[in-house]
């Protein structure tokens, strides 16, 4: 019997992760991850899948980020009711991840109803926190390095992948007819030598790979030890200013915070506020804690701990009003608050009220997807749009991305070449096409292995 696999997000693009692999009559979709950034992307978020959701079998997650996960509570909505296998990191993320979408989503709508912002009468949210809570209910935690069945003859390992907790490679054998062949989903490639997590575990054979791309042309900025961070943040809180960092609730906030202390321990920032204004976040670095055997050595103080995650003047801010009181205070401090690319929450809030003012910096330390307000401020925009009012951009703008989760091209080389052989066929997913080119004509020189870049809904033969 064939089996097929069909690329139903993260196609020349970084956003919306789906591969759908259908074999010995099961349908297994590897990650379920909503499409960000661009119209026409978000939009995809709203088309029927060409699968019904009732004929899936069972949904494996790479990790929880939102582009790789988001689109589950819709595929709940719309019938599905299998297993969704990921890693106990993985399903504790999503258990604050998933209903806060729905929260955002419903708000959202709620927001472009009343500011007559929509074209629709009414706005609707994609899927609701109720419909996350379903989805969490069919979550099916499996620890690393574990094979588990699952569905008919499909087996799934989880290995670490060392870029965000819980993440993994997912290496699927096929069982049956095809005499266990297997197919190794990259998800998101983690660092080497970061702080928090882990390197990326060296994996040595697959038949097929399917291999991310984010920054497959570009190399990221050498670690200087904080040197680029405090430079910022000292002349910004000398001026009278704020710093706004738009952080990834989940997996940035941590490595963020990290720093912040590191420098601050070294005296080469002034002792200032440090809000974390994201719920989502504040819990993120619980789990952080209680699964810290998952995390560097260095990190691992005691379970339950979150002082490696705190600076000396650290607030979690807890309630709306304590929100809008550090938005209209003059007096200069630290924020951190998502999204990381400034396309919805909590930061939206505090960006209206910094970007008229040239005293104040805002920090992006994470990658801008195109069409993301985030990306556009770093394109230089005078003004950006947010809740249907064009703010201007007076404010500094600025970008770290030595923080980044994503493999480099280099370290994306570095991980291929682990393999002991090379795959009968890698596809390029998860990236952008300048990214995907790059990266291409550097595995077709120094590898010479067989590439393929597929389009979206593409479906091939595996």
């Amino acid at each position: 019997m064939t089996s097929t696999l069909t690329f139903l997000g993260a196609a020349r693009t970084v956003t919306g992760s789906k591969h759908l692999v259908e074999a010995g009559g099961r349908r297994i979709l590897v990650d379920c991850g909503l499409f960000q950034g661009l119209k026409e992307l978000r939009e995809r978020n709203w088309q029927a899948l060409p699968v019904d959701p009732k004929a899936i079998d069972a949904v494996v997650l790479t990790h929880a980020h939102i582009d790789h996960t988001g689109y589950l509570p819709r595929l709940v909505k719309d019938g599905f009711r299998g297993r969704v296998f990921c890693t106990p990191g993985t399903a504790d993320l999503c258990r604050i991840m998933l209903p806060d979408a729905g929260r955002l989503a419903e708000e959202d709508a709620r927001e472009a109803n009343r500011g007559g912002y929509t074209k629709h009468a009414p706005a609707l949210p994609l899927f609701t926190e109720e419909d996350a809570q379903r989805a969490l209910t069919l979550l099916q935690p499996v620890g690393y390095d574990r094979p588990v069945p699952a569905s008919g003859d499909i087996t799934i390992t989880f290995i670490d992948a060392g870029h965000l907790l819980g993440s993994s490679f997912v290496q699927m054998t096929l069982g049956g007819g095809d005499g266990g062949r297997q197919i190794l989903f990259s998800g998101d490639l983690g660092r080497y030598q970061r702080p928090v997590l882990p390197d990326p575990t060296r994996i040595e054979t697959a038949d097929v790979l399917l291999v991310e791309s984010t920054y497959g042309d570009r190399l990221h900025e050498q670690d200087d030890d904080g040197e680029h961070l405090a430079g910022i943040i000292a002349a910004t809180i000398a001026g009278g200013g704020k710093v706004i960092i738009p952080s990834f609730a989940v997996g940035r906030v941590e490595e963020v915070i990290y720093w912040l202390k590191r420098i601050e321990a070294a005296r080469r920032i002034p002792v200032v506020p440090v809000y974390l204004d994201s719920p989502m976040a504040v819990e993120a670095l619980r789990h952080y804690a209680n699964h810290n055997r998952d995390l560097d050595p260095d990190m691992q103080t005691g379970r339950g701990q979150v002082s490696a995650f705190t600076t000396q003047r650290f607030t979690a801010v807890s309630s709306v009003v304590q929100s809008r009181q550090i938005q209209a205070s003059p007096a200069p401090c630290i924020v951190i608050s998502s999204s990381g690319m400034a396309s919805g929450g909590r930061v939206l809030h505090y960006l209206k009220a910094a970007l008229p003012n040239p005293r104040h910096t805002v920090l992006f330390v994470g990658y801008q997807a195109a069409g993301t307000r985030g990306r556009q401020m770093l394109e230089g925009a005078a003004t950006v749009k947010i809740h249907g009012e064009l703010i201007p951009v007076a404010a500094r703008v600025e970008r770290i991305d030595s923080m980044s989760a994503h493999a480099d091209q280099n370290e994306i080389m570095r991980w291929l070449g682990g393999f002991s052989r090379p795959p009968a066929i890698t596809y390029m997913v998860h990236g952008e096409p300048p990214a995907q080119e790059a990266l291409r004509a550097r595995i077709e020189k120094e590898l010479g292995w067989k590439l393929h870049v597929p389009e979206y809904r593409e479906q091939v033969q595996i």
